[in-house]
């Protein structure tokens, strides 16, 4: 179904099963696939290639257990110019994507996070609220980014890494911050991030380790608690 007040550009094309809400804006040159929902005020720039079974623009929810609630007022999902974002994913009203960039299947980004321009989420990998990731960053396949993380730009980050923003898991005492990872750091496969640890620039932390405290800049580091290699 598509509303009247809706704007779509020149040479874009929908799919089968779409539903598209009012205030909508779609660029030229798009392409959307089947069986997909784009929310209201969702504003989706050129040359963006869609897939099929997306939603796109939700609203978070909640109920009585969970201690921080979502935000009601939140701004429109908004994606840049060149996106692709591949089949089964779910990107969040109040989400920014940059141009150029690449959403794998499958993946999930929450509320209020800004991903940079040219950078890559890749398939499976979850993005949760109140993250920040900056230019040219690779998440890839399976890997859990936490909320109140913040990713600076030229960033890898392996396979199924997993990073977490409570230190007391639930107990309420603690200011939720995610690990904060400085420009040019490589995150190895399988590394486990403990909250509000710091991944200097241009650190390695190598495959399988458990980061405990702050990697200084330059320095490669192992191991479980992860220890200084070489600098």
């Amino acid at each position: 179904m598509i509303y009247e007040n809706v704007e779509i550009g020149k040479n874009s094309s929908i799919g089968e099963y779409v539903v598209i809400e009012k205030g909508v804006i779609i660029g030229d040159n798009v392409t959307i696939g089947h069986h997909v929902v784009i929310k209201e005020d969702t504003v989706i720039g050129d040359n963006v290639k869609i897939g099929s079974l997306i939603s796109l623009g939700k609203r978070p929810t909640t109920n009585k257990k969970m201690a921080r609630k979502p935000v009601s007022t939140l701004a429109p999902l908004k994606i840049g110019h060149n996106v692709t974002i591949g089949d089964h994913v779910v990107l969040y009203r109040g989400v920014m994507l940059a141009d150029d960039v690449y959403i794998g299947d499958l993946a999930s980004i929450r509320e209020k996070t800004i991903v940079g321009e040219a950078s890559i989420v890749g398939r499976s990998a979850t993005v949760e609220n109140n993250t920040v990731i900056g230019k040219r960053v690779t998440i890839q396949t399976g890997s859990y980014v936490t909320a109140d993380m913040t990713i600076e730009d030229d960033v890898f980050i392996g396979p199924c890494v997993s990073s977490s923003n409570d230190k007391y898991m639930g107990e309420g005492n603690y200011r939720h911050q995610g690990p904060i990872i400085k420009k040019g750091a490589k995150i190895g496969n399988n590394v486990t991030l403990l909250p509000g640890v710091e991944i200097g620039e241009e650190a390695v932390v190598g495959a399988g380790a458990v980061v405990t405290k702050r990697i200084h800049s330059n320095t490669t580091c192992v191991g479980n608690p992860a220890k200084t290699l070489r600098k």
